[in-house]
């Protein structure tokens, strides 16, 4: 059962994530952009298309983005700046994500760069973190990894291993990757 409050256990969660982002930066591992979706509006009678704001760099561990600064982020979604092509109509999903690719280019971000978009801040603070639906819950004053929202704390996975598992992934990726 996740606890209401460990402050052990969240100053672990601090740490590791700290020791991750000097592991991360030492290594110059390929990070993301980070961004905010901003939807198309109206500005006194001019149209403004959707666009995205950025906010910073990313390096994607998972179910996780970590900041440089040590932010932790649930992963949202994620789009490519890249010419969307032509509308087809096919499907309102297929649509929607042609907005964001539009969006994305319409940034300026670099041709192809990976822009990740909706992610949830997770705020490491005792009185924070049981946060409803987050892939980081305190089970028993131990640090978990839920990898599905769905999924049970049973179901979790050691927050240690599974982000030392990502970080050396990022700092020493497979061949081809």
């Amino acid at each position: 059962m996740p606890s209401e409050t460990d402050p052990a256990a969240v100053a672990h969660v601090r740490a590791v994530v700290q020791d991750a982002v000097g592991r991360l930066t030492a290594s110059g591992a390929r990070d993301e952009a980070l961004a905010e979706f901003v939807p198309a509006r109206r500005v006194m009678l001019i149209s403004r298309g959707a666009t995205m704001r950025p906010i910073g760099r990313v390096w994607r561990l998972g179910v996780f983005l970590l900041g440089s600064d040590g932010t932790l982020y649930e992963t949202g979604s994620i789009t490519r700046a890249v010419e969307p092509g032509r509308s087809n109509y096919q499907s309102v999903s297929g649509e929607q994500r042609r907005e964001f690719r539009i969006a994305a280019t319409r940034a300026g971000f670099t041709p192809g760069e990976t822009v990740n978009f909706a992610a949830t801040p997770i705020t490491l603070a005792p009185s924070e973190l049981p946060m409803p639906d987050s892939p980081l819950v305190i089970v028993d004053g131990r640090a978990r990894v839920r990898w599905a929202r769905t999924a049970g704390d049973d179901a979790a996975v050691d927050f240690d291993a599974y982000l030392t598992e990502r970080v050396e992934l990022a700092v020493h990726p497979p061949e081809g990757a």
